[in-house]
């Protein structure tokens, strides 16, 4: 998420007797899990990734990952035992949802925040939510468990609901030493959500000229065009800084309602130069994953770039990198270039990964 713009390529080895995913390996040596051993899993990187941020209390195990997938799929984890984490989460929309403010939490009223894709989570070392409110993907499943608008669910009864169904004590004492927890759960979930790799897209193919695909050249210009006016931000074989910055959709921040959320990761580091500033979100199959920003105010792509170029609010804390030498605000694109730049994003679909058999309810 730091390095210049450029994405990478395959990966080695599938677990296809899990049924997982296509991008991790199952290693030899057995991983210490407190007092036993799991099966280890290593995480495939794509060339050109940076290295993953690795939890070293919570190693990556066959056990723990399958675990992790059956909770995440589950309904019966929530309080009505009506939603489970795909219910927000849709892997066939790169683990999105496809609404700007979802209804699916068990209280049914509208959330506060978009609800983000999901994949190349295990590279995101900068906090994850909206705002990086959460440190790492073990404490953010905690959020949405325990949210009254989400999945609403006690962690005590969580764990009494987990210890009288017949399948999930074992499951829980095959991948960790200490059984059914709500620690547990979480790093289940957390380790199930690091396997989510997406790097398979038709433009990752392109730079393998075994692979035979090339792209167009309305495509190649819109690569450039990105890479010149949207790098930036979407820097990387991620397609995303994993940082925070005010991108001008707002010009006004007096109201101090919900708990300051619209106010960005000022809400966190209480900066005053964050106000306004949400995490940078990979462009790595947009396309799929409307509407946009972080309350999806942006139905289709077009309003996004509409907003860039002609939408953003000059204020204090917005980011200097949307601003052109001239102390214009903005980008300045031809309609031409506007297509061109669509067309390129297209490419950016990983369609083996949205289409992945294995992304079934586990009940």
């Amino acid at each position: 998420m730091d390095s210049n713009y450029g994405i990478g390529t395959s990966f080695r080895l599938v677990i296809s007797f899990l049924g997982l995913v296509s991008c991790t390996t199952v290693v030899e040596d057995q991983v210490p899990i407190g007092d036993k051993v799991g099966t280890g899993i290593e995480l495939e990187i794509p060339e050109g990734f940076p290295s993953p941020v690795y939890m070293m209390d919570n190693p990556l195990t066959e056990e723990g990952v399958l675990l992790g997938k059956r909770l995440f799929f589950d309904k019966e984890i929530s309080s009505n035992g009506k939603v489970s984490c795909a219910s927000c989460h849709n892997p066939h929309l790169a683990f999105s949802d496809g609404v700007a403010l979802g209804r699916e939490g068990v209280s049914g009223n509208p959330l506060e925040r978009h609800s983000p894709a999901l994949f190349n989570l295990a590279w995101m070392g900068n906090g994850l939510f909206w705002d990086g409110g959460s440190k790492n993907l073990e404490s953010q499943a905690l959020g949405p468990l325990t949210h009254a608008d989400e999945m609403g669910m006690d962690l005590s009864e969580l764990e009494h609901r987990l210890r009288q169904d017949p399948t999930y004590p074992h499951l829980f004492e095959d991948a960790f030493d200490n059984g059914v927890s709500a620690g547990n759960v979480a790093k289940a979930l957390a380790q199930f959500q690091r396997t989510l790799v997406s790097a398979k897209s038709r433009y990752d193919q392109s730079l393998r000229a075994s692979s035979g695909v090339s792209l167009s050249e309305s495509e190649l210009r819109g690569l450039g065009l990105v890479r010149q006016h949207c790098g930036a931000c979407h820097s990387g074989e991620l397609l995303t800084d994993n940082q925070f910055h005010n991108n001008g959709i707002d010009g006004d921040f007096s109201d101090l309602s919900h708990e300051m959320i619209h106010l960005g990761r000022y809400r966190i580091t209480h900066t005053e130069g964050d106000v306004g500033a949400f995490k940078t979100p990979s462009l790595r199959n947009v396309m799929v994953t409307a509407p946009y920003m972080h309350d999806g105010r942006f139905t289709s792509i077009d309003e996004v770039i509409t907003h860039y170029t002609s939408g953003v609010a000059d204020v204090e804390t917005t980011s200097p990198l949307l601003f052109q030498q001239t102390g214009k605000v903005g980008i300045s694109l031809t309609d031409d270039e506007k297509s061109a730049i669509k067309d390129f994003l297209e490419t950016l679909t990983d369609h083996d990964f949205i289409s992945n058999p294995s992304w079934t309810v586990v009940n």
